[in-house]
């Protein structure tokens, strides 16, 4: 029986053209220019932790509007032949015997993204009779963002456009220099004491690594990791089971103790052997019954690329949102962030948890950042969810709570409350079980707000709670409000 996965996923997960590019046919392009080339500015030393790559393409016989080029990782991804690929190409409902590429590429860019591609402004002369030029190539070049997800890459120009790719070239493997260095640290309260805070980071080493903060004080991680083993999968092979798979490293956590509630801190984690973090200046939330609390809550972020290039499920707000919140933290205005659902929207696809992860790295390394999981990372058929739909891709949860440990009572079962200030904050899933027998029993209030991209600002004291809606954008706050249930708390 042959089913067409694009159909059967495009209602849940906005998925693209790109994003089912390597479920369709893949092969070298016929007569391809012998003067082609791909070089990239990196130093023998290797990648940074952070760059903005420059791929430069040279020797194009006929530039195309359909010229593009991938960021493969890792680099020794078979993008011509895989032998499991024959059935998941038969799915989509094309019944070509040849190759697929196997791996879901980090991200991608036309050419013409570079406006003197097309016009071949760049042309160099490769041939001369006479001292007359018989031919003459074009080129162009690409920036690309890049941060350490660990594994080696490799850059590949492809012609046909994203719906029927074919090879023209392919670069030579890029690697990190420091690809076990400790990186994307994100702190999370334990309890409602504010005098603990758990810093969670992510490392190519799998030995325990320390937190080093305060006046001396030293926590050592624990570790773990999760494996393509743990991605569920149906009829339809899953993007996390399948193609979407990275190798996510290893996760550390340790907890901070003996803090100050409302208190700042400098901390660094790491170790001799792979490196430190640099130090960082984060604050405690108040202790639970204090009097003011002042923080941001928001949902569906997501994330988005920094070079204009195309990746899967992009979210153009989340950048102006994190810029935006970033400020608030500088300026001493949050004491805690709540992003509530929805967290990265890899949704199968692993490598981009790395660029989430760096993404909120201003705002999630200074002051605790607690989540809810959503639909996207948790839903997929026969695991268990409310809804049976593939929104996760097949994550089913694994890399949200590997990644975000919250103070939930237990695996997969992501619901927990805690109390900061004179705020009870109740956190539930609603994909899972919430109904009146369930474990979830308590039902909390909430709050919604539908506009651009922003995020709420809530200062709550004994007295009052005022909620603020601010356009990441222009930074104004929207719209006011006092929660009606906070008013007549007040009033009795």
């Amino acid at each position: 029986m042959l089913f067409n996965s694009k159909v059967q996923h495009l209602n849940y997960t906005a998925i693209s053209e790109f994003r089912v590019v390597n479920r369709r046919f893949l092969a070298e392009c016929p007569h391809p220019s012998p003067y082609l080339q791909i070089s990239i500015n990196s130093t023998s030393s290797g990648l940074g932790d952070e760059e903005f790559l420059s791929v430069n393409v040279s020797g194009v016989l006929n530039p195309s509007k359909d010229d593009w080029v991938a960021m493969i990782s890792p680099s020794h991804s078979d993008v011509s032949s895989c032998p499991l690929n024959g059935i998941l190409y038969a799915q989509t409902g094309d019944l070509s015997k040849l190759p697929l590429l196997c791996h879901y590429p980090v991200k991608a860019a036309y050419m013409s993204n570079d406006p003197d591609y097309l016009s071949c402004k760049k042309k160099e002369c490769k041939k001369y009779r006479n001292g007359r030029c018989l031919v003459s190539t074009c080129g162009g070049a690409l920036s690309f963002h890049v941060v350490n997800i660990r594994t080696d890459l490799e850059f590949v120009l492809f012609s046909g456009g994203f719906e029927a790719p074919c090879i023209l070239k392919r670069s030579s493997p890029v690697r990190f220099a420091t690809p076990n260095k400790p990186l994307y640290g994100h702190l999370s309260s334990i309890d409602s004491t504010g005098t603990s805070i758990r810093l969670t980071w992510v490392s190519g080493d799998q030995k325990p690594q320390q937190v080093q903060y305060g006046d001396g004080k030293k926590q050592t991680s624990q570790v773990t990791t999760f494996s393509q083993d743990d991605m569920q999968s149906s009829v339809l092979p899953s993007p996390a089971k399948d193609f979407g798979w990275h190798d996510p490293g290893f996760i550390h956590t340790a907890v901070m103790t003996g803090l100050k509630p409302l208190s700042n801190f400098s901390y660094r984690y790491g170790s001799d052997s792979v490196g430190w973090s640099n130090e960082i200046q984060f604050r405690t939330p108040p202790a639970g019954g204090s009097d003011k609390l002042k923080f941001l809550a928001f949902g569906d972020m997501g994330k988005a690329p920094r070079d204009g290039s195309t990746e899967h499920y992009i979210q153009p707000g989340s950048l102006s949102v994190i810029q935006a919140m970033a400020e608030e933290i500088n300026s001493g205005h949050v004491d805690s962030i709540f992003h509530i659902g929805d967290i990265s929207y890899a949704t199968g696809f692993l490598v981009e948890w790395d660029f989430f992860l760096h993404q909120i790295s201003p705002v999630a390394s200074r002051v605790s950042y607690m989540t809810a999981i959503g639909n996207h990372e948790r839903d997929y058929i026969d695991t268990g969810s409310v809804y049976i739909t593939p929104d996760s891709g097949g994550e089913s949860g694994v890399p949200y709570e590997t990644y975000f440990p919250m103070p939930t009572p237990a695996k997969d079962k992501p619901w927990y409350s805690i109390e900061q200030a004179s705020v009870h904050i109740t956190v539930i899933s609603t994909e899972h079980d919430w109904s009146q027998k369930s474990e979830q029993v308590n039902n909390p209030w909430s709050l919604s707000r539908i506009s651009q991209f922003g995020y709420l600002r809530g200062y709550a004291t004994k007295k009052e709670m005022k909620l603020e809606f601010v356009n990441a954008d222009t930074r104004k706050v929207e719209d006011r409000a006092v929660p009606e249930i906070w008013r007549a708390l007040c009033e009795t």
